[in-house]
């Protein structure tokens, strides 16, 4: 398997950021890590290892990048309003920056899935909702979809965006996202057991939401033996790639 390391200046962050990527063929995949970890960490907690298969066959190349969730949702004691724009800067960092930088240096320009566990659920979410133009695929492991988890009461004009259930409660029928997230392929997924009751409401919210605004979406509830760790993400997400990378549903 290829494994390369690579480093570059963001000018929303201002800052060097690195990422690593993992094949050299196949559909492109950017994977956020958990909170408050870094580009390292699906590798280091077997994700990589149990997705071998899929890389080494040319199927699929991981994009994993890093994370600056200190200095936004997990940064209780910063600013609400800094915290916010860090969140936006980091955003675009991954938009317009690292997107196109990859599809320069794999010469790969075909939309992209998108993944993550716990918080890297959550970017993954806004990163795909957000940008449909963009990602075509998301799996999404036990994230929590309202910026109110990690924020309370706040909110402004910046955090809403960065918020999926609040800003897709008031996405019209007919807006045209709709019709590309139709187009697109979205999985889901939290387990019913230790750690994951916050998470699950917040899944089966935006489940309801999905439904209720007519895009189509594979929510799967894993049992009550599930819990927020990884020896589960790592078996659903070779359940789940499995279906993505044929695209099709369960």
């Amino acid at each position: 398997m290829k494994v390369e390391l690579y480093t570059s200046y963001s000018s929303y962050l201002k800052r060097d950021m690195t990422f690593k990527t993992y094949g050299e063929t196949g559909k492109l995949c950017y994977v956020f890590p958990s909170q408050d970890g870094r580009y390292y960490d699906y590798e280091n907690f077997g994700m990589v290892e149990v997705l071998k298969p899929y890389i080494e066959s040319g199927r699929l190349r991981l994009i994993c990048v890093d994370g600056i969730d200190k200095e936004s949702w997990s940064g209780f004691m910063l600013d609400n309003r800094e915290r916010s724009e860090k969140q936006e800067a980091y955003f675009s960092y991954i938009t317009l920056e690292l997107y196109p930088y990859v599809a320069n240096i794999t010469g790969n320009h075909e939309k992209a899935l998108v993944t993550g566990c716990s918080m890297g659920a959550i970017h993954s979410a806004i990163a795909f909702f957000r940008r449909p133009d963009l990602f075509d695929q998301i799996i999404a492991l036990s994230g929590g979809y309202e910026a109110c988890h990690f924020f309370g009461s706040y909110m402004d004009e910046i955090l809403y965006h960065n918020s999926v259930i609040t800003f897709l409660t008031n996405m019209p029928k007919d807006h045209p996202y709709i019709e590309m997230y139709n187009n697109s392929q979205i999985i889901i997924c939290v387990g019913q057991g230790a750690w994951e009751e916050d998470l699950l409401a917040s899944t089966r919210k935006l489940d309801a939401l999905l439904q209720e605004k007519g895009i189509r979406a594979w929510v799967d509830y894993w049992g009550y033996d599930v819990c927020h760790d990884w020896c589960w993400w790592r078996k659903q997400i070779v359940y789940f790639m499995e279906f993505a990378l044929n695209k099709k549903s369960a």
